[in-house]
């Protein structure tokens, strides 16, 4: 039986070959910074999840879905590029961000680029045309539904009342639209009802609510060797993850984090969310999320592909350290 990290292994394995055979050897400095961060590796996520939904659907079909699964990796991108500018962050998977090695305009136009060629390889995918003219309404709307997320996140950095449920609202449109689009792509290439492509949206979403969670507790509590962040970042910038929301909940000040701190700073305020319960009531939300996206996949026939996706949930919650 494949184990899930021999399986992302080899996924990811599959995904940077068809990267490095469209975007290995392009030229000119705007294709060079489109092509940065995704020659700079990762797990391949999102094309994981795309590749599984397909075969839990329809056993095989994900071989003429690699397009749609390098789409979403697009995307994906897309989204960090920008991010990173908004952010002011100096590293993503290790490497200088796109905007530090060149500069913003180029790094604003290089992940137009990415946004624009992820609908070119949805529509390369060999499946039914009205399958691709579904998952690229799809991707459309998802990728309105990112923007949104992200301009919530940052209309939150203005404010100290942030809840509970609008945080989980903004991190479903930043985060969970991505793996749900992610799923449910997957599933209508590979010819999934309306019913069955619904049920792997909604384990995408919520896993990615998930992920998203976790990805929180990696930014403050990682090494920046493991996270490949700035640590804390989310602290200094005064984000209003579930973390400081929980934190305000309990009487804890951020307020004076948002500086640039010391690792002892850091490892001090680790110490104090801990005893506060803080670190322990974010990871059950996540936990909790994680289990929603697995109930999602009750529709499907058992497979090993349905397992596979079962525990990408599980594996989201418990990566990172």
């Amino acid at each position: 039986m494949t184990t899930l990290e021999e399986y992302l292994e080899k996924n990811a394995d599959r995904i940077d070959k068809v990267i490095n055979r469209y975007f290995g050897d392009v030229h000119g400095d705007l294709f060079r910074a489109s092509a940065h961060l995704l020659l700079a590796g990762g797990k391949r996520l999102r094309p994981a999840v795309v590749i599984l939904a397909a075969d839990a659907v329809k056993r095989g079909s994900s071989d003429d879905l690699l397009p749609a699964a390098l789409a979403l990796e697009l995307t994906h991108n897309f989204t960090l590029i920008h991010d990173d500018i908004m952010d002011g962050d100096v590293t993503r998977r290790g490497v200088p961000t796109v905007h530090t090695v060149w500069d913003e305009p180029t790094a604003i136009l290089a992940g137009d680029v990415l946004y624009a060629q992820a609908f070119e390889f949805i529509c390369l995918s060999d499946a039914d045309d009205a399958a691709k003219v579904r998952a690229t309404k799809m991707l459309a709307r998802t990728c309105a539904e990112i923007c949104e997320g992200q301009s919530m996140d940052m209309a939150f950095e203005t404010r100290d009342d942030v809840s509970e449920p609008e945080y989980l609202e903004m991190v479903g449109k930043k985060t969970g639209v991505l793996y749900g689009a992610s799923a449910a792509i997957g599933g209508i290439l590979a010819g999934a009802n309306p019913v069955q492509a619904d049920a792997l949206y909604q384990f995408g979403v919520n896993s990615g609510i998930a992920f998203q969670i976790q990805d929180d507790l990696i930014d403050l509590c990682a090494s920046s060797e493991k996270s490949g962040k700035d640590r804390a970042s989310d602290i200094r910038e005064g984000k209003q993850t579930l973390i400081a929301i929980k934190a305000r909940e309990k009487g804890i000040d951020l307020a004076p984090y948002r500086r640039d701190l010391t690792d002892a700073e850091i490892d001090d305020l680790i110490a104090r969310l801990k005893d506060a319960g803080v670190i322990d009531e974010v990871r059950a939300t996540a936990v909790a999320r994680a289990a929603v996206a697995k109930e999602a996949l009750s529709i499907l026939p058992p497979s090993e592909e349905k397992r596979l996706l079962a525990e990408i949930a599980d594996f989201f919650i418990n990566r990172g350290f």
